[in-house]
């Protein structure tokens, strides 16, 4: 039996795929799967028979959604409470995706998973209900929450990053944001290896899985431009200025702190992945 992956077409969709194992799993992208439509995920979950379903479908356009949060609350909290009721009739489990941004930042230490949320933004919100909505629906999931998500697909800070330092000799990055870059690669094979325990029970619940060492945007943006001048995917390393994000404000409110930590994780038999790791992987698969 296979495992249905929705979002295919997503970065962690991606890797998904590229990860798996010849014929196990099935990849379904927005245009085959609206993961909202209760008649096309019953149908499709009656025809693949999956020995699980793994949701990497998500609307994660964090500025947009405050102006579209009908499509944010649509694939965020009405799709996998769709998923969840699926996955509760074929008897399957379900694993999640779910992100940093259910939290405020508000807190100096690191986010656990018995920590209270609060989101700032419809991004966070949307999220969250989408969490509620799994646990109301099925007891056999997994909620892997995740942070500052890249990876050689799609778009996010790392593409975005190279592309300006390619055109610019400064920038200017915000520095008082704190979290953990996350490759996409990392959260595909934590996920398959935790789908590859089935049908075995799992101890089923929220984790939290990120990269390793907590950063700062800044930060982050430093040790970047250093690998890709090293691999030569640029001439020179810009100048990266310091600044506030009261000096880059966005249609979003961010979380000022958006570590992740864990008290749980060594249950499913995962361990973080260094982020330096998933950053070299990323930027020498465009070189």
């Amino acid at each position: 039996m296979s495992i249905l992956v929705t979002g295919a077409d997503g970065q962690v969709g991606r890797e998904l795929v590229a990860r798996s194992l010849p014929g196990e799993t099935v990849a379904t992208t927005r245009k085959v799967l609206d993961i909202a439509n209760a008649d096309a995920v019953a149908a499709t979950i009656a025809r693949c028979r999956p020995l699980a379903v793994i949701n990497a479908a998500a609307y994660t356009a964090v500025d947009k959604a405050e102006n579209e949060p009908a499509a944010a609350y649509a694939a965020n909290r009405d799709g996998p409470a769709v998923l969840a009721r699926a996955c509760a009739d074929a008897e399957i489990p379900l694993l999640h995706l779910s992100t940093d941004y259910v939290f405020d930042g508000t807190k100096s230490e690191p986010y656990t998973e018995q920590c209270p949320t609060n989101p700032l933004g419809v991004y966070g919100q949307s999220k969250w209900e989408g969490e509620e909505a799994i646990r109301r629906y099925l007891p056999q999931h997994v909620i892997l929450r995740v942070s500052w998500v890249f990876g050689a697909y799609g778009n996010n800070f790392v593409r975005t990053m190279l592309r300006l330092g390619q055109e610019r000799d400064e920038l200017r990055v915000v520095a008082d944001q704190r979290g953990a870059p996350t490759y996409a690669g990392a959260i595909a094979e934590a996920l398959l290896a935790v789908a590859r325990k089935l049908p075995s029970d799992l101890p089923w619940g929220t984790y939290h899985y990120t990269g390793a060492p907590a950063t700062t945007w800044h930060g982050f943006a430093q040790v970047l431009f250093d690998e890709a001048v090293s691999l030569g995917l640029l001439n020179r390393k810009p100048v990266v200025h310091a600044i506030t994000t009261a000096e880059y404000p966005t249609p979003a409110r961010r979380p000022e702190n958006s570590e992740l930590g864990s008290v749980a994780l060594q249950n499913l038999a995962l361990n973080p992945m260094p982020w330096i790791d998933g950053l070299r992987e990323t930027l020498s698969a465009w070189k």
